[in-house]
C-alpha cells in the first residue's frame, strides 16, 4: 500500500521503518529535516519537504506526534490533499475530544480518521511489538489493520471515534498506580534491609508479579531511570485523563496523586527520567 508517516520521534522512527520492511511504499514527514532524510537512507522511502507532499496520493496516512496541537496542525495540512477513501491512523496520545473532532473534519472530506494511540513504548516500537487500541470505523480499521499490523503484537477496535484515546487513558492509570505501588515497595524493601533481589525472585512469580515489576525492579534499585518514557510525556497524559475525569465523574484519587508526585520528579531535575523513576523521589531523605 502506497503510506506516509508524519513524525519520525523515539516511536515513529523505527514504525515507520516497519511498514518499509513489510514492503509498502512509504513516504515520510518530519518537521526536522535531517531525522527524515536519515530514515530515508536507512529504509529507502521518500523524505518529503512537506506534510501535503507526503500524503499526496497516499492510501493511509499513519502519524505519532506530541500532543493535540500538533495533531491538528498535521490534519490541517493533510486534509485538502487526501483523496477520499483515505485512512488516517493516528497514534499519537491525544484527548478523545480532539478525536471525536478529527474524524468529524475527516468525514466531511470522504476520509476515515482512527484514533490508534500506542503501548509498549520505544522498545515496541523497535520490536514491532506494540499494543493498538483503536476508535473509528469498523471498516476502516479493517482497512488498516494490516497495515499497521507491521509494528503491533495486538490491535483491538474498542468503539467510536474517541474510543482509542479513552482505552489509553485508563492504560496510563494503571501503569500510574502498579509503577507507585512498585517504588514504594522497593523503598520498603531497603528500609528494611532486605536483598532486593532475593525479595523479586521470591514475590515476582505470585500475585505481585507485573510487566513493570519484571522489568523494571532491578533498574530501579540501581537508581537507572533511561529506560524510554520519559516523565515528561507521562505528565501529559495523566494531564488529559484527568481533564477527561473531570468531565465524566470518574473518581481518580490515587491517579491525582501520582502525577503530582511526578511534579517532585521533575523539579529533582528527572524530566526526562523514565516513569519508573518515581522510586527517585522516595530515596530523598525524608523532610
Amino acid at each position: 500500500m502506497k503510506v506516509a508517516f508524519i513524525g519520525l520521534g523515539v516511536m515513529g522512527f523505527p514504525m515507520a521503518g516497519h511498514l518499509a520492511k513489510a514492503g509498502h511504499d512509504v513516504a515520510v514527514f518530519n518537521r526536522s529535516p535531517e531525522k527524515a532524510r536519515r530514515w530515508a537512507s536507512t529504509h529507502g522511502g521518500v523524505a518529503a519537504a512537506t506534510i501535503a507532499e507526503a500524503v499526496a496520493g497516499r492510501e493511509l496516512v499513519a502519524m505519532c506526534v506530541g500532543n493535540d496541537a500538533d495533531v491538528r496542525q498535521v490534519m490541517s495540512e493533510a486534509l485538502p490533499t487526501l483523496d477520499p477513501g483515505s485512512v488516517v491512523v493516528d497514534h499519537t496520545t491525544a484527548s478523545a475530544k480532539l478525536a471525536r473532532e478529527m474524524a468529524a473534519s475527516a468525514t466531511q472530506r470522504g476520509v476515515a480518521f482512527l484514533d490508534a494511540p500506542v503501548s509498549g513504548g520505544q522498545a515496541g516500537a523497535e520490536n514491532g511489538q506494540l499494543a493498538i487500541m483503536v476508535g473509528g470505523d469498523a471498516l476502516a480499521v479493517a482497512v488498516a489493520r494490516p497495515v499497521i499490523g507491521a509494528y503491533a503484537k495486538a490491535i483491538q477496535h474498542i468503539g467510536p471515534a474517541g474510543a482509542g484515546q479513552l482505552t489509553k487513558m485508563v492504560n496510563q492509570i494503571c501503569i500510574a498506580g502498579v509503577v507507585q505501588g512498585l517504588a514504594e515497595a522497593l523503598h520498603f524493601a531497603k528500609q528494611a534491609e532486605l536483598d532486593t533481589a532475593l525479595v523479586y525472585e521470591a514475590i515476582s512469580k505470585g500475585a505481585a508479579q507485573s510487566w513493570q515489576m519484571d522489568n523494571r525492579w532491578k533498574t530501579m534499585s540501581e537508581g537507572k531511570f533511561d529506560f524510554g518514557f520519559a516523565v515528561d510525556w507521562m505528565r501529559k497524559d495523566l494531564g488529559l485523563v484527568l481533564d477527561e475525569a473531570r468531565s465524566n465523574g470518574a473518581r481518580l484519587e490515587v491517579t491525582a496523586l501520582v502525577d503530582q508526585f511526578y511534579a517532585e520528579v521533575q523539579s529533582l531535575g528527572g524530566r526526562r527520567w523514565d516513569t519508573s523513576s518515581l522510586a527517585a523521589r522516595l530515596e530523598r531523605p525524608a523532610r
